[in-house]
Parts: C-alpha cells; sequence; structure tokens
C-alpha cells in the first residue's frame, strides 16, 4: 500500500458535505464519501479482460480507500464500468484533441481510462500505457477543448490536490488540476509547454 493512503484518509474525514460546496454537479451524488474498496481480485480481473496494467498509484486507492465516490464532479467511476479510449489525431485546423472509445483489449496506442464522471462528453482519464502513464488528463470526447494534463505525478498526488482544496474553500472551478503550462502537442504525442 502506498504511504499516502493513511493521510488521504484523514483529509478526506475532514472534509463534511456540504450542498453546492465545490459548484460542480454531481457532487451531491458522492457526498465526499468514499464507496467500498475494491477487492484485488476484481482488479487483476479488469486488468486481464482489458490486457492492461493500473497504474499502481491508482490501483492502491480502490484497493486500500474506495472504489467509487469522493472526487471532483460527479465521482469516481467504478472500475467496472471504466472504459478505455484512444486519443483521436489532431485536425489541421485546431489545436485540440478528442477521444475514442476503445472497444476492444489492445496494446497498439496510448489507452486512456475514463475513472472520474464529468458528464455530457466531457472527461477525466487516467494514462494506461504510453508516455502519460499514470497522469491525469481531463479532456473533451469531440475535442472542444483540452485535452489538459496534469503537473501532478500520479492520481493520489492528483487526488490529493483536490481535497486540499475543498478544504482551503476552494471550488471546482478554481481547481486548476491541470496546469496551465501543460498541455498534449496537437501534432505530437508529447508534453509541450503552452505558448
Amino acid at each position: 500500500m502506498d504511504s499516502r493512503i493513511p493521510r488521504l484518509r484523514r483529509k478526506l474525514a475532514r472534509i463534511p458535505y456540504t450542498p453546492d460546496r465545490s459548484h460542480s454537479f454531481g457532487e451531491e451524488r458522492h457526498e465526499f464519501r468514499l464507496g467500498p474498496r475494491l477487492p484485488q481480485a476484481r482488479a487483476d480481473a479488469f486488468e486481464a479482460e482489458h490486457d492492461v496494467e493500473l497504474p499502481q498509484p491508482y490501483r492502491d486507492f480502490l484497493t486500500n480507500m474506495g472504489g467509487t465516490g469522493a472526487s471532483p464532479y460527479y465521482g469516481l467511476i467504478p472500475l467496472e464500468r471504466c472504459a478505455l479510449f484512444t486519443m483521436n489525431r489532431a485536425a489541421a485546423d485546431t489545436p485540440t484533441r478528442g477521444f475514442s472509445r476503445a472497444y476492444r483489449p489492445t496494446r497498439q496506442g496510448h489507452l486512456f481510462l475514463h475513472v472520474i464522471e464529468r458528464g455530457c462528453s466531457d472527461l477525466v482519464l487516467l494514462g494506461v500505457t504510453g508516455p502519460l502513464t499514470g497522469r491525469v488528463l481531463v479532456g473533451n470526447t469531440d475535442g472542444f477543448w483540452g485535452p489538459n494534463v496534469s503537473s501532478a505525478p500520479d492520481f493520489l498526488a492528483w487526488y490529493e490536490r483536490w481535497l486540499d482544496q475543498m478544504a482551503a474553500g476552494q471550488d471546482n472551478r478554481a481547481l486548476l488540476l491541470t496546469s496551465p503550462r501543460l498541455h498534449v502537442h496537437p501534432r505530437q504525442y508529447r508534453l509541450s509547454p503552452r505558448i
């Protein structure tokens, strides 16, 4: 188990549910509480079925903290309902990129797991293969904006940033859970500073 887990538990316990606290849709679904922990066998089964390895910090979160519930927006998606996505190629006339559902297990390309429900065609994704493995991205399936890559090195660091901001009274509009200096380059698949 990752040594950050007990600290995250304490921080989450100190954030009571207050309606409309984060000014985001869906917080009333999770009320800042986590669902039951995911059994290791279910994480193993997901990995086998989809031919991927879950990034260890995310897996530690699911199996040692909770498999659903408290997170930004509508909350953590149960692993059995998490879908894999690939990033679309950039169009010549836009710097943004969308995502397409990956319906079959594949090791080709770079895969992202939809881990938090944000609503409509917006996604909160976790890189599971490729250079962004372990990093959280926020994007849109149609490429209307983003994707933006979190400056946090892994899911636990990203989640702790959210907890710290909630404890400080900031809301989801001010979260800045992605770095303004990082984004996925429209022509190549790499991190690049914004211009």
